[in-house]
């Protein structure tokens, strides 16, 4: 299997980093998922105080569920709005390979949600987006998602229509680069955007970094879809 290295390229980072922070109104960075694990590529965001219950990021812009059709892991279409109309949504992207930031960030997002009672768990939907769809069969997204949470949604397929699915968010993603030693650099942003059931709308964000306490905190209202 392909694993992935850092990239180094400070150019490349700020541009796409610069984009995300204008269009979620916050310091935002990328991440490009790497096999030195140092936590460097945590994201970090700057906020004001804000009156809110929720221990993530309250958004100043309410962003809508993207228009993206792909394809789930039983080889399904899957239309992200129709199929998860009205509920809580954890959105995140990301890939398989990734050694550090994604397997973190939905570890963490699993375990919280394991805590959470059966009834406030079959509120909420994860969903996880491939970033790099050629090695990311369903079979493989199925396979990964599942020791975190077999119940959590994988969805692959088309790049393009990826990308400009996060692009609508202010999540910058690169398209995956096979370097000259067979390793693959694949750069995304790796926020973690919640929708709230009443108006499918993204108001909470959590970066790359968030401590499952957090998720922990923020689950319970998420479900009861409280006002963020």
């Amino acid at each position: 299997m392909p694993r992935t290295t850092r990239t180094t390229s400070a150019t490349r980072t700020a541009r796409l980093a610069g984009a995300a922070a204008l269009a979620l109104a916050a310091a935002l960075t990328l991440s490009a998922c790497g096999s030195s694990g140092d936590g460097t590529s945590a994201a970090k965001v700057t906020q004001q105080k804000e009156d809110t219950p929720y221990q993530g990021t309250k958004l100043a812009k309410n962003f809508d569920k993207p228009d993206l059709q792909l394809t789930d892991t039983s080889g399904q279409p899957f239309d992200l709005r129709q199929k998860t109309n009205g509920r809580t949504t954890l959105l995140f992207f990301g890939y398989t390979s990734c050694p550090d930031v994604c397997p973190t960030t939905m570890g963490d997002i699993g375990v919280a949600m394991k805590a959470l009672p059966a009834e406030e768990r079959k509120k909420i939907d994860v969903v996880f987006v491939s970033t790099d769809p050629q090695r990311d069969t369903p079979k493989v997204l199925r396979t990964w998602l599942d020791s975190m949470g077999s119940d959590f949604i994988g969805l692959t397929g088309d790049l393009a229509k990826v990308k400009t699915a996060a692009k609508s968010l202010g999540i910058m993603i690169e398209d995956p680069v096979v370097n000259a030693d067979g390793t693959v650099t694949s750069t995304h942003g790796a926020q973690v955007l919640a929708f709230l059931p009443s108006d499918d709308k993204a108001h909470v964000l959590y970066m790359s970094g968030t401590e499952e306490k957090t998720y922990e905190h923020d689950l319970p209202l998420l479900a009861q879809g409280v006002k963020a």
